[in-house]
């Protein structure tokens, strides 16, 4: 059987850094993807699913300043279920992403500033000049 599972959307606020006694990096961050059902009207709407990921290692590290809340991103990874009891007794329980590969959707700048409007491209087309390549001689016998 295969896990394997693939999420994108926007995140929901900034990425958490933490490490653990031994010091392995854990970044932890929720992505909403909107999954389309229709309401008792008949008519569709988005609603929103929260999926809590995790990336271990190194790379939480380098991409914690990176994942800030409105980011779109997509993430690869494997399901990850886990429970425990809570403080007050309840048992509690969480599915998750256990983070192999993100790729960023737009750039960092896109997500904090409004769109800018598209360059005036020149008039002429532009060709860049090539080196001129002198042909070998060879003489005629």
């Amino acid at each position: 059987m295969i896990n394997s599972v693939t999420i994108c959307g926007n995140l929901t606020r900034d990425a958490e850094l933490r490490a653990t006694g031994n010091g392995l990096q854990i970044l932890s961050f929720t992505v909403a993807v909107n999954d389309r059902r229709r309401n008792q009207q008949g008519q569709w709407e988005d609603v929103p699913n929260y999926v809590p990921c995790t990336l271990f290692g190194e790379r939480a590290e380098k991409l914690a300043g990176y994942l800030v809340k409105g980011v779109k991103v997509c993430v690869t990874g494997k399901l990850h279920y886990q429970s425990w009891q809570a403080k007050d007794g309840t048992k509690r329980h969480e599915l998750e992403v256990n983070v192999s590969d993100l790729d960023f959707m737009q750039r960092r700048e896109a997500a904090e500033q409004p769109q800018p409007q598209q360059p005036q491209l020149p008039q002429q087309p532009y060709y860049p000049q090539q080196p001129q390549q002198q042909m070998p001689y060879y003489p005629q016998q």
